[in-house]
């Protein structure tokens, strides 16, 4: 009698620890999957990039060194292994500040600007940074769950035995985290 109450102590603690060590497994697998999900969304915009070049490019010649370092960034996005999470991250926002700029230096250029292609490109990269956006905030979302878990009792004990570790944050950008300066002295009343 006695080892059948001993036996399903046993029992009890194996599906116990099955189950927390595959809860943690999940989660893990998870944040993996939203960290693809920002990869997408970045090879995304790059293959968008090289039409958007391209269009600016047949309008302008003057505005040679926004394309460059945009092409440059682009470049640089794709030559990073995937697991440089944070170098990643930190090209891929310099790369949103160069489209920014592209995108209002186009201003200057009606004919550009009426392009119903570089309309469309405008578009399709606006969205992509939208997606961007979220997939890192779902990413975030994620580490913080994962982390959270593997900190907390019982499962801290399965995490240290098989040497789980917290995952990393994606973190804003010092430059983002300042007010943009604006200024409307350029603007003509009418």
């Amino acid at each position: 009698m006695t080892w059948i109450i001993v036996l399903v102590i046993v029992i009890l603690l194996v599906i116990w620890y099955v189950a927390i060590y595959n809860g943690l497994i999940n989660l893990r697998t998870h944040a993996q999957e939203s960290w693809s999900q920002i990869d997408v969304q970045l090879q995304r915009r790059n293959d968008l990039i090289p039409n958007l070049v391209s269009t600016v490019k047949g309008y302008s010649n003057y505005e040679a060194q926004t394309l460059e370092k945009v092409v440059q960034l682009r470049t640089k996005i794709n030559s990073l292994p995937d697991s440089a999470h944070q170098e990643k991250m930190a090209a891929s926002d310099q790369l949103t500040g160069a489209l920014n700029h592209l995108f209002a230096v186009s201003e200057r250029y009606p004919d550009l600007k009426a392009s119903q292609e570089f309309s469309q490109l405008m578009e399709e990269l606006t969205n992509t940074e939208n997606k961007i956006a979220y997939s890192r905030q779902l990413y975030n979302s994620t580490v913080a769950s994962f982390d959270a878990k593997i900190q907390t009792f019982p499962a801290n004990i399965v995490a240290g035995i098989h040497h789980f570790t917290q995952l990393e944050y994606l973190k804003v950008p010092e430059s983002a985290k300042e007010t943009p300066k604006v200024d409307f002295s350029d603007l003509q009343q009418k």
